[in-house]
């Protein structure tokens, strides 16, 4: 198994514009919801979207798994969590794990992604996405690079 990095949480409400027919947490919002707490992580490193427009890289969605736990209704608050998961040396793609936790800590779901960065001219995976993104900013390469290797 690779390697890991601490867990960053940030809250959302959930809107009612985000249920469903069924009353609940519609459950194409729970990719917007993690993609809002990937970038908001990568803004608390310092790495911004223009930083990697202007590398030229871009980050892509590979594949992704979510396992409901619970139901989620308008007005509630989550949590939710972005942790990286590494695997060997200038592997292409890594795992992102995600849950959406109620303020009392209680699951709501799990999310599990494949993702990478992509070379935006020559449109393939770059060969080493978290020495990139290490070297983006110092707060970067403490949590991604730090003493990894």
């Amino acid at each position: 198994m690779g390697e890991h990095m601490d867990e960053y949480a940030v809250p959302l409400d959930v809107r009612f514009h985000d249920i469903d027919g069924q009353g609940h947490l519609n459950s194409a919002v729970y990719h917007s919801y993690a993609e809002h707490a990937r970038w908001c992580h990568l803004r608390s490193l310092g790495v911004l979207p223009e930083d990697l427009r202007a590398g030229g890289v871009g980050p892509v969605l590979l594949e992704s798994a979510i396992r409901f736990r619970r139901e989620v209704r308008a007005g509630q608050t989550l949590q939710v969590t972005v942790a990286y998961e590494w695997g060997e040396p200038h592997r292409r793609t890594f795992v992102l794990r995600q849950a959406f936790l109620f303020e009392d800590g209680a699951v709501a779901a799990e999310m599990e992604s494949v993702c990478g960065l992509l070379d935006l001219n020559a449109r393939k995976l770059i060969t080493d996405p978290r020495g990139y993104l290490a070297g983006l900013s110092p707060a970067a390469h403490d949590a991604f690079d730090g003493g990894a290797r």
